[in-house]
């Protein structure tokens, strides 16, 4: 071979070494929004732009299949007294209600590591006013909707390895977060902060922290700790409502939801608390795709 010949075959390699285009994640922020005057789902890059909307009837809290391609959600009837959970391919086709209990609120959807069931959180009043926070398990097509009895609470929420990380409600309206296995047996409290509620556990990619929201310093918050329960943190300093955290595919952001009386904006940081930004105005219940697309 020439040195001409090798120093353009050098050169080729450097430059399609410099053209070779990262794994895109353009799309991969689902959110709701009342920009049509009714709640749907619509989907945007982590800059809050590109937005594409992606139901043609309400719906709200996305979570996203593991694929990526389906979104589990739910939407509401009955005048606003039953909620039923659902899922739709992304381009907001092939839309299928899953659940058709009466009467019942079926909310806070969440799959599975294998994409093969959702678990979701179920509340209702009984005859006497007595609430009951449930959390049911079912196969992604909805066959086969079983309580899983032995959980009291809310807002659950898959590892990686498959256990189930939930708001556990106490009769004092109080709640914690805990974990436990899918059947519901080993469950441990992960959270000791009597009195206070903490609501929406996300479990980060790697399986080693979860994030979740808090009221124990007097006012919504965002807070980290360890899997265990270890290590808890407080990220967010805000005189108004901090919810709903959402782990980016690498694990080194969270996005959450910051709610004044007028506005409930989405925004972002790092794992660590820094570098605080808003991204998108005037929308809710944000998630974060879990993979990199």
């Amino acid at each position: 071979m020439s040195l001409k010949t090798l120093l353009s075959t050098v050169l080729l390699i450097i430059v399609l070494s410099c053209d070779e285009t990262p794994k895109s994640t353009f799309y991969t922020i689902a959110y709701t929004s009342k920009e049509t005057g009714t709640i749907e789902i619509y989907s945007g890059n982590a800059e809050g732009k590109s937005t594409i909307k992606r139901t043609n009837q309400s719906g709200g809290y996305v979570a996203w299949s593991p694929n990526g391609k389906q979104f589990a959600f739910y939407a509401k009837y009955d005048d606003r007294k039953t909620w039923s959970i659902h899922t739709m391919n992304i381009d907001g086709t092939n839309r299928k209600r899953l659940t058709h209990a009466k009467n019942k609120w079926d909310n806070v959807p969440d799959w599975s590591p294998d994409g093969k069931k959702i678990v979701f959180a179920r509340a209702y009043k009984d005859l006497n006013g007595i609430w009951h926070p449930e959390i049911w398990i079912m196969n992604a097509d909805g066959s086969e909707q079983r309580q899983i009895t032995s959980l009291r609470g809310s807002n659950p929420y898959f590892t990686p390895e498959g256990s189930i990380v939930f708001s556990q409600e106490f009769e004092d309206k109080s709640s914690a977060i805990s974990i436990a296995d899918i059947d519901g047996k080993n469950s441990i409290r992960l959270t000791h902060n009597n009195g206070a509620k903490e609501w929406h556990p996300d479990v980060s990619p790697d399986g080693k922290q979860i994030a979740f929201m808090s009221d124990k310093d007097g006012n919504f918050e965002i807070y980290v700790m360890d899997i265990d329960g270890s290590n808890q943190k407080r990220l967010t300093y805000n005189d108004v409502r901090d919810s709903m955290p959402s782990w980016s595919p690498d694990g080194s952001q969270l996005i959450f939801h910051s709610k004044t009386d007028e506005n409930r904006d989405v925004y972002m940081m790092n794992k660590d608390g820094t570098e605080v930004k808003k991204i998108i105005s005037n929308v809710g219940q944000a998630a974060w795709l879990k993979s990199i697309q």
